[in-house]
């Protein structure tokens, strides 16, 4: 079968080219062909990096995206400005996707190294195939076309008529045989075949190759992200969810939300939006300890913050990345929206990838913490919570913000340290929520 992506493999002497995020680096002319310049735009219109064009050659600056893009003469390395060891990184991105951590063998292969999180998805993908390879290759029926000299399926009349003129001698008959060649397997072979594009290093293409050669592959190179936003899980398939997980961040390039797929850099690149990553991770933190709390995530439809009597369109509401509910004691089973003059009562939690550790947070953090103050809580309870990445460890702070009337809200500022695993590192926040539902008791 034709592969997905019949791309040669980058060099290790392809000049790299390092940015990290929030800051920037110049290129000359002749480093960016008209198909890069093609990929960046793409990138640049979904706000992910800027490009300009100066009078010395052009201006990259990258925003909050981390990994490897593979261009036609350079390799661009984007670090993120939080360094989390490889096998750390693990946990962090099997939690925020909900997939099973794997075994701790194997995550001492797992490390960052000069290629930062592309060195860490990469081999989990390999990894993962590896594991589907040993327990077999799940068989499916797959519609087949072929050419009998005995009916097999079912006669396709058409074809009979038209390219046998209804001769008898040969049968063009429709079969569905239990092959290897079901969608979960295209997956895999497709996103292997792609990764061996994806590194320089000699070792790692050679076992994604091996690998590779083990998996069928679509025909078509848009097939294998069709059949995953169209993904069902069985009991029967659910094996492959993990394999699939990293089969996405492959093939979409584009990480926690599909930055680039099927949108002009499909292949070659491995990318996370890490802001994406971040908020998945803390609302998935926030909801469980809710739920240990007795509280919940809030509904789409509770809390809205809507502006009105504007010109034109209704602005979009407000809305934190996470809304926590508690509800009181004798309110109905089925979510409502909470009544805080009944006892039911509302905590938002944003999730910030910043460098609050040590530094102060922002006039716009605030403001929007200030808001959240305003729509959620009563003036007896006037609490947001901040939630950040720490790699220097766990901190916690509590910002009072005061008007020339008194108290207008209290912000707690929650680092979490990326050193330990998410379950370790969530302790803060869940010490706080339960603080929070047992002050409304």
């Amino acid at each position: 079968m034709a592969s997905i992506a019949d791309h040669r493999r980058p060099s290790p002497e392809v000049p790299e080219v390092e940015v990290a995020e929030h800051t920037g680096a110049t290129l000359a002319r002749d480093q960016l062909t008209e198909a890069d310049l093609r990929r960046l735009r793409t990138l640049q219109d979904r706000g992910r990096l800027k490009l300009r064009d100066t009078s010395t050659g052009w201006r990259l600056e990258a925003k909050s995206v981390a990994g490897v893009l593979v261009l036609d003469r350079i390799r661009l390395v984007l670090r993120p400005k939080f360094a989390i060891a490889g096998d750390r990184l693990i946990n962090w991105l099997c939690y925020a996707q909900g997939i099973p951590v794997p075994h701790e063998q194997t995550l001492r292969q797992w490390l960052t190294g000069r290629h930062g999180y592309a060195g860490v998805v990469l081999p989990a993908l390999l990894t993962e195939c590896q594991a589907l390879l040993r327990r077999g290759l799940r068989r499916d029926y797959v519609p087949r076309e072929r050419v009998e000299t005995a009916l097999r399926g079912r006669l396709d009349v058409r074809a009979q008529a038209v390219r046998r003129y209804g001769a008898v001698d040969r049968l063009h008959v429709r079969a569905f045989e239990r092959e290897v060649d079901g969608w979960e397997n295209l997956v895999c072979g497709a996103a292997l075949t792609a990764a061996v594009t994806m590194t320089a290093e000699p070792a790692l293409a050679r076992a994604l190759q091996d690998a590779a050669a083990s998996f069928p592959r679509p025909r078509l190179p848009y097939t294998a992200a069709r059949h995953l936003e169209r993904a069902r899980y069985t009991r029967l398939n659910a094996h492959y969810r993990p394999a699939h997980t990293w089969a996405r961040l492959v093939l979409g390039g584009g990480g926690a939300n599909d930055l680039l797929l099927d949108r002009g850099a499909r292949a070659q690149s491995v990318m996370l939006n890490l802001d994406v990553l971040w908020e998945r991770v803390v609302r998935q933190m926030a909801a469980e300890a809710a739920t240990a709390a007795g509280g919940r995530l809030a509904t789409a439809d509770e809390g809205r913050i809507a502006t009105h009597g504007g010109f034109g369109k209704t602005p979009h509401p407000f809305r934190p990345d996470v809304l926590l509910a508690f509800d009181p004691p004798d309110a109905p089973n089925s979510p409502g929206a909470p009544d805080p003059v009944a006892g039911g009562r509302l905590l938002a939690v944003d999730a910030k990838y910043k460098a609050y550790q040590g530094k102060n947070v922002s006039a716009d953090d605030r403001h929007q913490l200030l808001t959240y103050i305003a729509g959620y809580t009563t003036p007896a309870a006037p609490l947001a919570v901040i939630v950040h990445p720490g790699p220097q460890g766990a901190s916690r702070r509590t910002l009072e913000v005061k008007g020339p009337r008194g108290r207008l809200g209290l912000i707690e500022v929650l680092g979490l340290d990326t050193s330990l695993t998410p379950q370790q590192a969530g302790e803060p926040l869940r010490e706080l929520v339960a603080q929070f539902a047992g002050a409304g008791g």
